[in-house]
């Protein structure tokens, strides 16, 4: 049992002044120090229960934040191809490392969106068992890709609707939280293009289809035009990165709900770093052409009203877990207000995900939640070091 004392709550529902009750992993009052204090002797029965009282005077209180786009077996080396020849022991440690270095930045749950067999899901189970301290984790299992596609090198590789739905229900079978596909080529793969088509649209409806029965939500790299077009077409639930979205796709999008996950990170890490420091030069070349165009692309996210949830590519060159939290701050440089990136890195980032417990400071919801020194709607950077972290309750920073 924890109380946070004399802080200011931050969440999407504005900035108050209130006390935080944590007992067994929720948040159980925020208020004045009467009706917490009141709420917790409620809790306690009488049983005398050792309340532990963390002093957040000066400081907020906010929610932890979601993650929905990372790869856990990768490391933000130069060359992600590398990390083939790594054994499966190898990368699980990594997955452990990555995991809780994201939970000390704050970042609370995460969504891994393609990883090598069934690591992140493992990595998932664990962690809910408490026998890995890190940030909760979703995950889709292996990406579903044509042959030959993006990301071929640790993907689901299918051709024809057929397969394509069969290897979506291997997905599910294995205990996916969502399901993630590969709509077109992408910077990382040699070779591939990176706007081209890569599923068609009848394999693209063949994944969702798969997705429906269980309600389970759908996610699909896409970066241009095209492709995002054929996924939206599709029902899929959320477009990741799409760097060339034009003005009918944000459009689209906006009309039939579909979330973009931008990761702005993710072409930073390239960009900023290059070849010299050991990226490929074809995932440079590509890089900076995506980023060319990533201007206009949320220039016609925000003029349509597209729903944005954030998401990085952690994992990815020079795209370190421990630095997750910089995300809002790239997105507010693209034109999203602080209030409207803290948005997109927790209600919506929950809504995306299918979780009703995160994302807010508010009674019943599960208690992540992170200590920052100043209010982030005010100074997005006030993310990057927080001062405490729990996760569930447990203290873990």
């Amino acid at each position: 049992m924890h109380v946070l004392r004399g802080g200011r709550v931050v969440d999407v529902t504005g900035t108050r002044e209130a006390d935080v009750a944590v007992a067994d992993g929720e948040v159980v009052a925020v208020g004045d120090p009467d009706a917490v204090d009141e709420a917790m002797g409620e809790i306690d029965g009488g049983n005398g229960d050792e309340v532990t009282e963390v002093d957040a005077g000066g400081r907020v209180v906010a929610p932890g934040l979601i993650d929905a786009h990372v790869h856990v077996m990768m490391d933000g080396r130069p060359d992600v191809s590398t990390a083939v020849s790594d054994s499966d022991y190898t990368a699980s440690y990594r997955a452990a490392s990555n995991l809780t270095a994201a939970a000390e930045a704050g970042v609370t749950t995460v969504r891994d969106l393609g990883s090598r067999g069934t690591l992140a899901l493992d990595a998932g189970e664990a962690v809910a068992a408490g026998k890995l301290d890190g940030a909760r984790v979703l995950a889709c299992g292996r990406n579903v890709i044509m042959t030959g596609g993006h990301g071929n090198w640790f993907g689901r590789e299918a051709d024809g609707p057929a397969e394509v739905r069969k290897a979506a229900r291997e997905q599910l079978k294995a205990g996916a939280d969502v399901l993630k596909c590969m709509a077109t080529g992408g910077v990382l793969t040699e070779g591939a293009v990176t706007g081209a088509p890569e599923l068609t649209p009848e394999e693209l409806a063949a994944f969702t289809d798969a997705a429906a029965p269980t309600g389970t939500p759908t996610a699909a790299h896409a970066h241009g035009e095209e492709g995002i077009k054929n996924a939206v077409e599709a029902g899929i639930s959320s477009v990741e990165h799409g760097t060339f979205m034009d003005r009918e796709a944000a459009e689209m999008m906006a009309d039939r709900g579909t979330y973009w996950v931008p990761t702005a990170s993710a072409l930073r890490g390239i960009v900023d770093n290059g070849v010299e420091a050991g990226i490929p030069e074809d995932a440079v070349e590509k890089a900076e052409d995506a980023a060319d165009r990533f201007d206009d692309a949320w220039d016609h996210a925000l003029d349509a009203g597209v729903s944005i949830a954030m998401g990085t590519d952690a994992g990815t060159p020079f795209n370190f877990f421990e630095d997750i939290p910089r995300e809002l701050a790239y997105m507010v440089d693209y034109g999203l207000s602080p209030e409207a990136a803290l948005a997109a890195a927790t209600v919506n980032a929950a809504d995306l995900l299918g979780l009703d417990d995160v994302g807010r400071v508010e009674e019943g919801y599960r208690a992540d939640l992170v200590l920052l020194e100043a209010d982030p709607t005010e100074d997005v950077e006030a993310w990057q070091d927080p001062a405490a972290v729990f996760a569930a309750g447990e203290r873990i920073a």
